[in-house]
């Protein structure tokens, strides 16, 4: 008896040294180390695309921020946001409770990030100073991109025309690059979406005219129910083959922006300018949206050879396949203008 006594004593002392050995391998994932309280100070952290909550905590731990990967993993777990955490770059505090630091990652005031928003129809001139404005990257670094580096396709002459309109959010570490490839991506998608290619054959259009159609559409301006008939209008001159001066090319030419165009106005020379030139401008003239994407793929239809915004304040547009009424909605155009 005593022998087995003195057995099972043993297996027992060897069992309480195992627990003690296990508890002090698992202590920091039983109870990892956690700070109190929502720190102090500053710091900036970011967090890459794909991270785990593993990889957050590591980053944050390394940063200083909270105590331990592990306290920020099971924070994160146990409240099941992790899915939630988005990559950017944050403000936190050092010290913090993992709890706090979480909070913080989830509240989207603690993401530096800087909202652009674009909006349809501007040059790409204007969107480089807006982004540049709003962005704080340098404008000249904006200008001076080499356009290879930004995802193009491979239609396109250029960035004008390419650079779709959206909010783009910029992060402190975007580039110039970064920034405008995010733009023309934007564009592939859209044009992905609506099969511009294919659907720009089907009126007869390469997907650079078509694009260039839409950019006209969108610097003539109107209501979005108006689009459709102004690439009815496009369309119609286009095929009787009569030139479609177009005022917004003339001022795309002359790099200006005025609802009066004169006559010297017209006798600009510049490829741009369809009083002169037979066609479509040579390339887009503006940045065009969706909608004004959509109305050059999919034109009204109509016998429609003129239209006039007769009373830009209202947005009101007149269209007519008969020249004496396109006379006479100008005469009403430069009456509302004060120019008669």
């Amino acid at each position: 008896m005593r022998k087995v006594g003195l057995v099972a004593g043993g297996l027992a002392a060897v069992l309480v040294a195992a627990g003690v050995g296990a508890i002090v391998v698992l202590r920091p994932y039983l109870s990892p180390a956690d700070f109190d309280g929502k720190g102090e100070g500053a710091v900036t952290v970011r967090i890459a695309p794909g991270s785990s909550a593993q990889a957050i905590g590591s980053a944050l731990a390394e940063a200083g921020v909270v105590a331990s990967a592990q306290s920020f993993v099971r924070e994160a777990q146990d409240r099941a946001v992790a899915e939630r955490l988005r990559p950017g770059n944050y403000r936190l505090r050092k010290g913090m409770a993992a709890a706090a630091a979480l909070d913080l990652l989830l509240d989207p005031a603690s993401r530096l990030v800087k909202r652009v928003t674009v909006p349809e129809g501007m040059r790409t001139s204007e969107v480089l100073a807006r982004v540049a404005k709003l962005s704080g990257l340098p404008l000249k670094e904006l200008q001076s991109v080499d356009k290879a580096l930004v995802g193009l396709p491979s239609y396109a002459p250029g960035l004008e025309g390419f650079l779709f309109p959206a909010t783009y959010e910029i992060e402190p570490s975007d580039t110039a690059v970064d920034v405008l490839a995010a733009m023309v991506e934007r564009f592939g998608a859209e044009a992905s979406k609506l099969s511009l290619a294919e659907q720009a054959a089907k009126v007869h259009l390469t997907p650079l005219e078509a694009v260039t159609v839409a950019s006209v559409i969108e610097a003539e301006g109107g209501t979005y129910a108006d689009y459709p008939k102004i690439a009815r209008v496009i369309y119609n001159r286009l095929q009787r083959g009569t030139s479609l001066e177009l005022d917004s090319t003339v001022l795309y030419a002359q790099n200006r922006r005025t609802l009066k165009v004169t006559e010297n106005d017209t006798k600009v020379d510049s490829p741009y300018n369809t009083y002169r030139r037979k066609g479509l401008p040579p390339a887009p003239i503006s940045n065009p949206g969706e909608k004004a994407l959509v109305a050059a793929l999919n034109p009204a239809k109509g016998d429609w050879h003129w239209f006039v915004t007769t009373d830009p304040a209202h947005r009101i547009t007149k269209f007519t396949n008969k020249e004496s009424e396109f006379v006479r909605y100008r005469e009403e155009l430069n009456k509302n203008l004060g120019t008669s």
